[in-house]
């Protein structure tokens, strides 16, 4: 498994490259393409898991739900 570190490279590189509007990511001389700022965000949700993993956190995450009867 890559360091930290790196992982926290890659994460840059994709979070760079999506303000950019650009669909293209290139890192330690690899060359990736994505598809859509939602694959994008994915990528970067599964660095966010693997950084945390290696660093030993967790990442939690609550969902709250509301309803009203519209009264």
């Amino acid at each position: 498994m890559p360091s930290p570190s790196d992982l926290r490279a890659r994460r840059e590189a994709l979070a760079t490259q999506r303000s950019s509007g650009v669909a293209r990511v290139s890192y330690d001389g690899k060359t990736v393409d994505y598809r859509s700022v939602a694959e994008i965000d994915l990528a970067i949700e599964a660095l966010d898991r693997d950084i945390a993993l290696a660093e030993g956190r967790r990442i939690v995450r609550h969902v709250r739900v509301t309803a009203t009867k519209g009264l």
